[in-house]
């Protein structure tokens, strides 16, 4: 998982756009502070799942976006693809690469952006994302990155949060608290069809989806809070940019909307997190 909404105001350039490479640094800056391999390897269902769904082969090309730690990059190496991982924060690769080679898995790691990936066009058989790419801030250019360097035929599959889901409802809540920076689209519009069909330029029948739920397991609310407030960069710099009493008023209203969607109880937390897996398949020319 590799970019993200800041949690401070980013430049905007003098006919009003965001300046994206002010809020690239910010979210480079974001998701290198915490340690989100910490959260990251809980989510490995997730890659697994992908894997199946954009049915990966041996001896295939596969590209992991944004990669993070390395979920969908080891679900895809232990199908005996030909892997490359990439993210913009080489912490988070390194975290991959120690997987990797516990497992005595071949994969390639290279530092990149999504919004500008270091390959021809056509590399890949598949590129996969679980919870990253849809945080570039240039939703427009992510998405053409990645049908380039797929090839005609190949797949291009994701794991995005959606608007109603957990992590879809914390983002627009610490927006209410540290403002993102303006002109910037919501990441969880990855998680609705229509928008991924306008985004790649796909027909219906080329883009196939299916809303599914992660279960985040803790013991308690607060237990969330503090490990999201440790570890996961976007939570860490909004506590990070609060006074006292910002802080206090940020961590009732995520104890609120935890507290809310718990199916487990008082004893301990569970919270069902939507997303949506979906597999697009790029037509051949």
């Amino acid at each position: 998982m590799s970019t993200s909404t800041s949690s401070t105001p980013a430049a905007a350039s003098p006919a009003g756009a965001p300046d994206m490479a002010a809020i690239r640094q910010r979210q480079q800056a974001t998701w290198a502070s915490g340690d989100f391999a910490m959260i990251g390897v809980t989510l490995q269902i997730v890659g697994e799942s992908l894997a199946e769904a954009a049915d990966i082969r041996a001896r295939e090309d596969v590209i992991d976006i944004a990669a993070g730690n390395g979920n969908a990059t080891l679900a895809a190496a232990r199908r005996f693809a030909r892997v490359t991982s990439t993210d913009y924060v080489p912490a988070l690769l390194q975290r991959g690469r120690e997987r990797a080679d516990a497992e005595g898995l071949q994969v390639s790691f290279r530092v990149a952006d999504a919004d500008a990936l270091p390959f021809p066009d056509a590399s890949f058989d598949v590129a996969i994302s679980t919870f990253g790419v849809m945080f570039a801030p240039d939703h427009p250019r992510a998405a053409q990155e990645m049908l380039r360097v797929v090839r005609d035929g190949g797949r291009i599959a994701m794991a995005n949060w959606t608007p109603e889901g957990l992590v879809g409802q914390l983002f627009k809540l610490i927006g209410k608290h540290v403002p993102p920076p303006a002109g910037l689209k919501s990441p969880a519009l990855w998680g609705t069809t229509d928008y991924l069909q306008d985004l790649f330029g796909v027909a219906p029948g080329q883009l196939q989806a299916q809303r599914k739920l992660f279960n985040f397991r803790y013991a308690s609310a607060q237990h969330w809070i503090q490990v999201f407030r440790d570890y996961y960069g976007p939570v860490h710099k909004a506590f990070a940019a609060l006074s006292p009493d910002g802080a206090r008023a940020l961590e009732q209203d995520l104890t609120s909307l935890l507290d809310s969607l718990n199916i487990a109880g008082p004893h301990s937390l569970v919270v069902p997190a939507e997303y949506l897996e979906v597999v697009i398949g790029k037509r051949r020319n």
